[in-house]
């Protein structure tokens, strides 16, 4: 469906995306498209189980403790999530998460994400609810507000 705009008395018209990430000058499919949210998901999953491993091994986090008797041990699996996003995102293009999925994170425009973008971006993938709202392009408020986008690899 064409929607018209009008600028300084001409009509302009714009398409509607006919697939994820055309308006941002991605590919449909293949390397360089948009990451889907099956290979999303799983990425996530799988650095959140990373994780809890660490924060169990290493931290003293027990999984099935009662909040009363787990104390500050009971954030361990998501600091541990928030420094394996930090860290891993401007060295290796993503979590292992996403390397294991085929997927990497980048500049809208392409390129390396720098050294703030990951820490804003893992600060409201933390907060859950900018992640899970999404725009036509399937990219979370987390990765708008940061400038990135994941993309598979």
């Amino acid at each position: 469906m064409l929607q018209g705009r009008r600028y300084a008395g001409e009509v302009t018209y714009l398409r509607e995306n006919s697939y994820p990430g055309e308006r941002l000058g991605m590919p449909e499919v293949g390397s360089g498209s948009i990451a889907r949210p099956g290979r999303r998901i799983a990425a996530l999953f799988i650095d959140y189980i990373a994780a809890t491993l660490i924060a169990t091994a290493f931290l003293g986090y027990d999984q099935f403790a009662l909040p009363a008797q787990a104390g500050l041990t009971m954030f361990a699996p998501m600091t541990v999530f928030a420094v394996l996003n930090v860290l891993f995102l401007p060295t290796i293009g993503g979590t292992p998460g996403h390397r294991v999925m085929g997927l990497r994170i980048q500049l809208v425009q392409g390129g390396w994400v720098g050294l703030w973008r990951p820490i804003i971006r893992t600060l409201l993938l933390i907060v859950v609810i900018p992640a899970v709202v999404w725009d036509a392009d399937q990219r979370g408020l987390h990765d708008k507000a940061a400038g990135t986008v994941l993309v598979r690899a």
